[in-house]
This record gives C-alpha cells, sequence and structure tokens, in this order.
C-alpha cells in the first residue's frame, strides 16, 4: 500500500523535530558565544555567533518547507507540494553560500584592522558549540535520510559547517592566545587566515548542495537501475503484455510514477482499465510512490 496519511504525520512530526532541534540550539549557542565572545574580547568568537544566529533562519525555513511538503494534492498541485522542501533546500544552500563570502571576506579585513588577544574563556565557548554542532548535524543527517528529506540534509550540513567554522575559530583564537604569551606576533593572524579557508569550504559545500537541489527541483527522473523493480512488478501484473515506458519524478520526499504499459488490443475498455489498475496498486505497494498514472496501449509485436 501506498505512504499512508498515518506515515506522512510520523514523517512530519520526526522532520518537524529535527527542524526544531536546529532552531532551538543555534538559539543557544548563538545566545552563548555572544556573551562569551563580549566577555573575553574574542572577535572570532562574536563572529561565530552571529554564523549561528543567521543558522536559526535556515532552520525556520525548513520548518516552513516541511509543513507546505505536507500539504495534500489540490486543484492547482495535483502532484501534491513534496517540492517545497526542494526548494527550501535550495533556499538554504544560498544561506549558506552567502554566510560563506560574509566570512571570506570578514577574514580579509581583519588582516588589516587590530587583533586583540582574547581571553581562554572562548575556547571553552568554542570546544562546547563543535561538540554541539557535531550532534546536531548526526541527528539531522540521520532523519534527513531515513526520511528523504532534502531540506533536512542541507541543513544538516549547514551545522557540518558551523563544525569547521568553530574549528577554524579554535585554532584562531588559541593561536592568537599562544602568540600573545610568547610574543610571536604573526600567530595572531592565524585566526582570520583560517577563517578563510574554511569559508572556501563552506561556499564549495553551498555549491554542491544547492546544485543537487535544483537537480532534483527540475522533475529529476530515477535512473533506469532504480526503477528496475518497477518495471519487473509492473510486468508480473496479468494482462500486461509488455511495459512500453516508465519514468519515476521525484517530488521532494515521495516519487510520482508515470506508466505505459501494452495489454491484449482485442479485450474490453474495461478489461484494459481494470489491468491498469491493477499495476498502479501493485506499484501502490512502495511506500515511496505517491500516485501513479498508467496509459494502456494496444500490443503489437511491430512496436518492439
Amino acid at each position: 500500500m501506498s505512504t499512508s496519511a498515518t506515515d506522512q504525520d510520523i514523517r512530519y512530526k520526526k522532520v518537524r523535530t529535527g527542524a526544531w532541534v536546529g532552531i532551538i540550539g543555534n538559539i543557544i549557542l548563538a545566545a552563548v558565544k555572544a556573551i562569551v565572545g563580549i566577555m573575553a574580547n574574542s572577535r572570532a568568537l562574536v563572529a561565530d555567533a552571529v554564523h549561528s544566529a543567521s543558522d536559526v533562519v535556515g532552520s525556520v525555513a525548513v520548518l516552513v518547507g516541511v509543513r507546505a511538503a505536507k500539504m495534500p494534492p489540490d486543484e492547482d498541485h495535483p502532484y501534491g507540494h513534496g517540492k517545497a522542501e526542494t526548494i527550501t533546500a535550495i533556499i538554504v544552500a544560498v544561506l549558506l553560500f552567502v554566510v560563506g563570502l560574509e566570512i571570506a571576506i570578514n577574514a580579509v579585513k581583519a588582516l588589516f584592522e587590530p587583533i586583540f588577544i582574547p581571553g581562554t574563556a572562548a575556547i571553552y565557548a568554542i570546544v562546547f558549540s563543535i561538540i554541539t554542532k557535531e550532534l546536531m548535524f548526526r541527528y539531522k543527517i540521520h532523519l534527513g535520510k531515513k526520511y528523504k528529506s532534502d531540506a533536512l540534509i542541507t541543513d544538516a550540513w549547514h551545522h557540518r559547517s558551523d563544525v569547521f567554522s568553530s574549528v577554524a575559530a579554535l585554532l584562531g583564537i588559541g593561536a592568537s592566545i599562544i602568540g600573545g604569551n610568547m610574543g610571536i606576533d604573526w600567530l595572531v593572524y592565524a585566526d582570520p587566515v583560517a577563517g578563510f579557508f574554511v569559508a572556501i569550504l563552506i561556499v564549495k559545500m553551498a555549491w554542491k548542495l544547492g546544485s543537487e537541489a535544483i537537480h532534483n527541483a527540475l522533475d529529476h527522473v530515477l535512473h533506469e537501475e532504480d526503477t528496475m523493480e518497477m518495471y519487473e512488478e509492473a510486468s508480473k501484473v496479468t494482462g500486461v503484455m509488455e511495459v512500453n515506458e516508465l519514468f519515476a519524478r521525484e517530488h521532494g520526499h515521495y516519487v510520482i510514477v508515470d506508466i505505459k504499459i501494452a495489454v491484449d488490443p482485442y479485450i474490453t475498455v474495461e478489461e484494459g482499465h481494470a489491468i491498469g489498475k491493477r499495476v498502479k496498486e501493485q506499484l501502490m505497494t512502495d511506500e515511496y510512490v505517491q500516485d501513479v498514472r498508467v496509459h494502456i496501449n494496444p500490443y503489437s509485436k511491430d512496436s518492439k
């Protein structure tokens, strides 16, 4: 049987929980890093706090996208609203790209501005951020893959980018403290240099995730090896003499199948309709198949 309303509700609640974990987690991290950053006189930590605050927007976008994707098909959207999550993934990827550029620009600017030696409290705040963000990444990537949520997967990688950013801040702050204590002036510039390289990684990740989301948004169909089982299941249905064509279009977390089958040309229309109905029922036993559109062709040896 196809994905039931109960299954959809469970998926929505799980993915929504993942989005809320991101929102609440980022708010807490942003507050902690901002307070400690100001008290410890750490520009890197304050910048990382701003980064975490911007992540709240991404998690809110995921929450909105997931809610929109749960809406049932209507007159204007007969195939459902599953692509809302894919669109959300694109938005989050763009946000990630912009954040990466912002970090890179700030890192370059910092090279030409006075750099202050931060307090050791900043180290503890950064370590706390790294551990928390890594746990959030693992939790969200697990949910995203399990429930086929592009938006949640993209947001999970957003958290992983924060881990990279925080690691860079940790190295920079640590080097700055060591340089200040040992009188090694050039070490204080380790923070912006590390931040710049991490920004490049973030931009690259955003580009990859955004490209994949756009690819899925453009009526992407599953490859032949991914639909082979569908071909075989449809071919087994009594009355189907040949499967002429099968396309499985991705719509976010589910697929819509368009299939053309050939039947005996001398049976009645009603009999042909019954065969098509059995094909639809068989294919919709896959929990990720939302709907099946069946076209009936008269079988002909010449058409092979």
